[in-house]
């Protein structure tokens, strides 16, 4: 028989209260959320009665939570292509040690200690035609620049994407600075060396280096992306239309303005797959390289 050891069994009495912590208050809840989502509950009153699939049935039924789905696929889209460009981008010219790059640095991280919610405001202010960027350009005789921006619904959504993209964008900087400067010279020299340019060099030599933390980056914008609710709830509320719409707005007005608690966990549970299809496979990438080494 094993003799008891203190040694053993301290790591498991730290770890404890945290495991069941988080058993109940995240995958409990995480549960009794799926549960919900399979019941009749409307209103105040809890009602449990069971309905099966009936709430997702209608859910995807309902034109609004289709272009929920259709707003969050193209704002997903190009949030994405926005920060990685724009962050490779200045990692590129910050690498590059010119004069002034701490300033500049500084000032593309700056948005990143702002919430969404001042990020919001702010560029709700910006897109306000009364005194906004409508009223530069026609100082600037550059009327035809002008746009609805958050008035009309072809130019609402992508006009979001700009204020998330502002925020965002700092953040793949700083992780591809990072990157940059945790590449060997000696990598570089040796593809010079060989005849390559600057460009085939950053092709074949620093980009492939850069892909994990690319798709560590993909990974977490994603996720925000995906769930996005306070720069849509300051700037939009959805509107105007459905045109900006997404499932995280949507199931709080479901669930706390009508009290249609058993849809709204319907969609939270969509919301949870949605989330779930991109963080597990990237999940189980990282353990079977961790596995392999």
């Amino acid at each position: 028989m094993t003799p008891f050891s203190w040694d053993r069994i301290t790591p498991i009495l730290m770890i404890a209260p945290s495991v069941v912590l988080i058993a109940i208050f995240v995958y409990g809840f995480i549960g009794r959320t799926a549960y919900t989502s399979l019941t009749a509950w409307r209103g105040v009153v809890p009602d449990y009665t069971f309905v099966g699939l009936r709430n997702y049935i209608r859910l995807f039924q309902t034109e609004k939570f289709q272009a929920d789905i259709v707003n969050t696929v193209h704002f997903t889209a190009f949030f994405l292509a926005g920060c990685l460009i724009l962050g490779l981008g200045a990692a590129v010219l910050l690498d590059q040690k010119l004069r002034g790059s701490i300033v500049f640095q500084n000032v593309f991280m700056f948005p990143l200690a702002l919430s969404f919610i001042v990020t919001g405001t702010v560029w709700r202010w910006i897109f306000n035609p009364g005194y906004g960027l409508n009223v530069l350009f026609h100082n600037l005789h550059l009327d035809f620049l002008q746009s609805g921006w958050l008035t009309k619904p072809s130019s609402a959504l992508n006009s979001l994407t700009i204020a998330a993209v502002w925020q965002m964008s700092g953040f793949c900087m700083a992780m591809f600075l990072a990157g940059l400067r945790g590449i060997p010279e000696e990598l570089r020299e040796a593809a010079r060396v060989d005849g390559a340019t600057e460009w085939q060099s950053f092709r074949y030599v620093v980009f492939p280096l850069l892909r994990p933390i690319t798709l560590s980056a993909v990974i977490i914008l994603g996720h925000i992306s995906l769930k996005i609710f306070d720069l849509v709830f300051v700037m939009t509320f959805g509107g105007p239309g459905y045109s900006t719409d997404m499932p995280s707005l949507n199931m709080f007005i479901t669930t706390f303005r009508q009290d249609l608690f058993a849809r709204g966990a319907a969609i939270a549970t969509v919301l949870l797959l949605m989330v779930a299809l991109l963080i597990v496979p990237y999940l189980i990438w990282n353990l079977r390289g961790e596995t392999e080494r």
